[in-house]
């Protein structure tokens, strides 16, 4: 075990309280933590620990460094930054793992990745394909997380500027591991039917949706991205805040990269569910596992690969199948039973129901008259 410098969730839409929190990890270079789940490296050089056996590796965020700060807090900042990933993605991963009774594949996170020519301030997850940008290294067969160096500032907690490092914003960390995890059960681009080298790394409105529905339950707040858009209002869909009742008739039709804002209605109808099955006096980790067990029948195998008949239109249509928002949702139904009505109910608020195409839900959402983004009541 190691300590090292992390934010705890605190249910604000800020970056949570700094703490000192044990890991169960250990040093295997100069900018780099391993543990049984997740390797989190920062690739712009530099040593931040060192092999002596000391255990206390804690740094303070240095208000997230960045290109104005001096050398020593861009150091320090960067140590916390590696410390505070491993920290949100090892909790994360061990909590599904608890959850499914599997652990999931080993997570590689790269942290400073796309820095160059210009900042970058976001994340993504790869798997090993064609990708734009193109990579600049050897990805993992399990996939892995890549996150900017940042290159914006924002209010600091404490006041004053903080610069937006995507490793110390555990929103941007939960959500990129969130479609790990989605990778290995849902696989909703049918990966596993694929080369090995030639894995599809794109996202449909399900894996973003997920993805921000475990980072929710992890910070504990609807607001997960409350902190980097909280310029952004409450009403608009680009904030992608869950207690709103986003419903299937802000669906936005095509592949105009609507993914994020798609996913949004997904999110905030498993947050609708998750807080009426509390209410009912159920545990959130039973929700969590019911969510969790769905996606690992949506991606179980289909008839053509259990025949050997793995063709291009077999694939397009397992795709189109893992696309549909009521297959998840009946997915759900059918690994919890018990759970499904109180679920179902708090979905069809949503416009989502196990049955129809999401074509067909959005348009029986936009006959219903379904609330233009009403807060969730309570």
């Amino acid at each position: 075990m190691i300590r090292v410098g992390a934010y705890r969730e605190d249910g604000t839409p800020g970056p949570g309280t700094l703490a000192e929190v044990e890991l169960d990890a250990e040093v295997t270079g100069p900018a780099e933590l391993w543990s049984p789940e997740v390797t989190v490296r920062d690739e712009r050089g530099g040593t931040f620990f060192d092999d002596s056996g000391g255990t206390d590796l804690a740094a303070e965020p240095a208000a997230g460094g960045g290109p104005l700060a001096e050398a020593g807090a861009e150091r320090r900042a960067r140590a916390f930054g590696v410390g505070n990933t491993a920290y949100r993605a090892q909790r994360l991963l061990r909590s599904a793992a608890r959850l499914l009774g599997r652990p999931l594949p080993h997570l590689t996170v790269r942290i400073g990745a796309h820095d160059t020519p210009v900042r970058w301030g976001g994340g993504h997850y790869r798997l090993p394909g064609e990708t734009e940008p193109a990579e600049p290294y050897r990805i993992s067969w399990a996939g892995e997380v890549h996150l900017g160096g940042g290159d914006s500032y924002l209010p600091g907690p404490s006041g004053g500027s903080y610069f937006h490092a995507p490793a110390h914003d555990a929103a941007v960390v939960c959500h990129e591991v969130g479609h790990h995890i989605c990778r290995h059960t849902a696989d909703f681009k049918v990966n596993r039917l694929r080369p090995p080298d030639g894995q599809h790394s794109g996202k449909n409105a399900l894996d973003e949706g997920t993805a921000d529905f475990l980072t929710a339950t992890q910070l504990g707040t609807p607001d997960i991205h409350g902190w980097h858009r909280g310029h952004v209002p409450p009403w608009d869909q680009r904030r992608r805040g869950l207690d709103r009742c986003w419903t299937m008739a802000h669906l936005r039709p095509g592949r105009g990269g609507q993914a994020h804002a798609n996913g949004t209605v997904w999110a905030s109808a498993l947050w609708s569910a998750h807080r009426a099955v509390l209410e009912g006096g159920g545990e959130s980790d039973r929700f969590v596992g019911m969510l969790l067990r769905g996606l690992v029948r949506l991606g179980s195998g289909t008839g053509a690969e259990a025949a050997g008949q793995v063709t291009a239109a077999a694939l397009a249509a397992e795709r189109k199948r893992r696309n549909q928002f009521s297959s998840l949702l009946r997915e759900m139904t059918e690994a919890d039973p018990a759970l499904a009505p109180v679920v179902l109910a708090a979905m069809a608020r949503h416009g989502i129901h196990p049955e129809g195409s999401n074509r067909a839900l959005r348009e029986r959402a936009v006959a219903a008259a379904l609330p233009e983004v009403a807060p969730l009541p309570g």
